[in-house]
């Protein structure tokens, strides 16, 4: 759909943010399509790692404001506007395949939260993050403060909620809002590069790592069952058997699980 497309490349798939003429800005429409893409991206076998980029030289400057007087002019319509927002980040973060935010330029407003809906950011030098209600008069959605709060702590979120000030690439790196930050030369191979290490790794271990994860920043003190059972499922997968077999005759294991 316009503004958005899902390329594949081997083993990961990129999802690209592409309207550049906007920065990138998201539309309505184009919040609407991701949960589909997200799905498509995570049903297709030959998949195994997504990363979210921006076409040109920023990843997303975030909402399309410009729609805002009639997408988001009264309590009914900004209600449907915040679902679509909020059902495109989880659809981000649900995914049982991992996924890698590549951002540089602008990352602000639902640019970041689409990042941050991510696993992992990968960052160059040029990147500036801010999240802006504090502009517009809006409050940010509970899921997405809460995966801020789970990626930076309180204070920060706090810092950021609050002021709508940008902050650069180094300064994220420090809070925790990034995980790697290089040159901008550097990004595309690093990035395509860690993605390739994981679809390398064994999908068993790295989906049920993902999951458990997810598990624990939501709050779950106790295993469930479905978390209890991952570690005994795992050694009936081919997966160990491969990396258990290829460890002992010292070759790299060729994981099939996908």
């Amino acid at each position: 759909m316009a503004g958005l497309r899902l390329d594949r490349h081997g083993d990961v798939a990129e999802l690209v943010i592409d309207r550049p003429e906007k920065r990138n800005a998201m539309s309505h429409e184009m919040w609407s399509s991701i949960p589909a893409l997200a799905a498509e991206a995570d049903a297709d076998e030959s998949v195994k790692v997504l990363v979210l980029r921006g076409a040109g030289p920023h990843f997303c400057a975030g909402a399309d404001i410009g729609e805002f007087r009639t997408r988001r002019a009264t309590a009914e319509s900004a209600r449907d506007y915040g679902e679509r927002v909020e059902a495109a980040a989880h659809a981000l973060s649900g995914m049982a395949k991992p996924s890698i935010a590549m951002v540089q330029g602008f990352c602000i407003g639902g640019g970041c939260e689409l990042a941050l809906a991510c696993d992992m950011r990968f960052a160059d030098s040029s990147a500036e993050f801010a999240i802006t209600p504090a502009k517009l008069g809006i409050v940010y959605g509970f899921d997405s403060t809460r995966r801020l709060v789970a990626t930076t702590g309180p204070a920060f979120a706090k810092y950021l909620l609050f002021s709508g000030e940008r902050v650069d690439a180094a300064h994220a790196l420090r809070v925790g809002l990034i995980d790697r930050l290089v040159e901008p030369a550097d990004l595309q191979k690093t990035t395509a590069d860690f993605a390739t290490t994981i679809a390398g790794r064994s999908q068993v271990s790295v989906r049920g790592a993902k999951l458990l994860i997810e598990k624990i920043v939501a709050g779950e003190d106790v295993p469930d069952e479905e978390a209890s059972s991952l570690p005994l499922r795992a050694v009936e997968s081919d997966d160990y058997r491969e990396g258990v077999d290829a460890f002992l005759a010292k070759r790299p294991p060729v994981f099939r699980m996908r």
